[in-house]
């Protein structure tokens, strides 16, 4: 895609986030214009209360989105929570959804209905290969937590090779491990986020325990760390920014039971920049974050040209009753034109 780079500003074309949380409520009243200001469309989980696992829910939802971001270019991405469904519901929903996400059970926030047994989702799954319905995957086991994605890869490997017509994106990925996995099936795709391309375990509890950067799947070593960075900056053909931004009000984070999740949506672009430009990439930006995911997923989102600008601005400390990633920090580049939405 054309785009204009330069050393003081980017304009890319028609940025994508292909895994966001925008809950319900006066939280996605909050949340989901931040990405509409940065982000042309994303893809939009579906891990709420009670899950969007019907299409009248979905519906439902996709109208709460479409009035909370009040007109803004934005095309929300809608996936349905895995489940058994028939092909009579599939092929109803097709037309409404990029995808149907599956969570194993317990895994992370609102997955308690996910799936038991993976050999149980596989009618569900030859389904969506004969209609063409990706598969997003959170793929996490309930072993060890620092293994659990790489206990998870052997089933992102049967499941490629059982189905190799089905589009399967390893959401969110941790570890070196997966990005090998990448080279090895034609039909593996994978999300990288912004926090796990900066961030390692010690930087959530190698010192006083950080809750605000605490998420599922957990931030790994600095080997796994420097193996998401690489495939990002190539950037590799089949990675895709998504934020995995997931908003908690702060009386969930700074708490026992601290809830997972990082919410990264208003300095997603603004510290993709920083980091593209610290390694001299900025010119690859925009097929991590746009061109990749149109190609992978078949998409032509709206035409929106986003500017940042490479001028510092402090991060806020909330915004509303979210405390976002790198709150009172100093960023280098930022979206031109900002429009501040942050709470007292």
């Amino acid at each position: 895609m054309e785009h204009l780079v330069n050393t003081h500003e980017i304009v890319l074309t028609s940025p994508l986030d292909m895994h966001i949380h925008f809950r319900e409520g006066a939280m996605l009243r909050v949340v989901a214009p931040l990405s509409a200001e940065a982000f042309a469309g994303g893809v939009i989980m579906p891990n709420l209360t009670p899950p969007v696992d019907g299409l009248d829910r979905l519906l439902q939802y996709r109208t709460e989105i479409d009035e909370a971001i009040a007109g803004a270019i934005f095309a929300p991405y809608m996936t349905l929570f895995f489940r058994a469904y028939d092909e009579v519901e599939l092929r109803a929903a097709r037309p409404h959804i990029i995808g149907v996400k599956l969570y194993p059970a317990g895994v992370t926030t609102n997955s308690e209905a996910g799936v038991q047994r993976i050999r149980d989702a596989e009618p569900t799954l030859a389904i969506m290969e004969e209609l063409g319905i990706p598969l997003l995957v959170h793929g996490e086991t309930s072993g060890f937590v620092l293994d659990r994605e790489r206990e998870f890869l052997s089933i992102y490997a049967r499941l490629a090779q059982r189905f190799p017509r089905l589009t399967i994106v390893m959401e969110h990925i941790t570890t070196r491990d997966a990005v090998a996995l990448l080279d090895e099936y034609p039909n593996l795709y994978a999300t990288i986020t912004l926090h796990h391309l900066q961030l390692t375990l010690d930087d959530v509890a190698g010192g006083l325990l950080q809750p605000h950067l605490f998420c599922k799947p957990i931030a790994k070593r600095p080997e796994d760390r420097d193996a998401l960075l690489r495939a990002a900056l190539a950037p590799h053909p089949r990675v895709m920014f998504g934020s995995d931004s997931a908003p908690h009000p702060v009386s969930a984070k700074e708490a026992a039971g601290c809830a997972a999740g990082v919410f990264t949506a208003p300095v997603a672009l603004p510290l993709l920049a920083e980091m593209f430009e610290q390694h001299d990439a900025l010119d690859r930006l925009q097929t991590f974050v746009s061109d990749n995911a149109r190609r992978i997923y078949g998409v032509t989102p709206p035409e929106k040209k986003v500017l940042l600008w490479r001028e510092p601005w402090q991060v806020p400390a909330r915004y509303g009753d979210v405390t976002p990633y790198y709150a009172g920090r100093t960023v280098a580049w930022q979206l031109a034109q900002r429009q501040s939405r942050a709470g007292p």
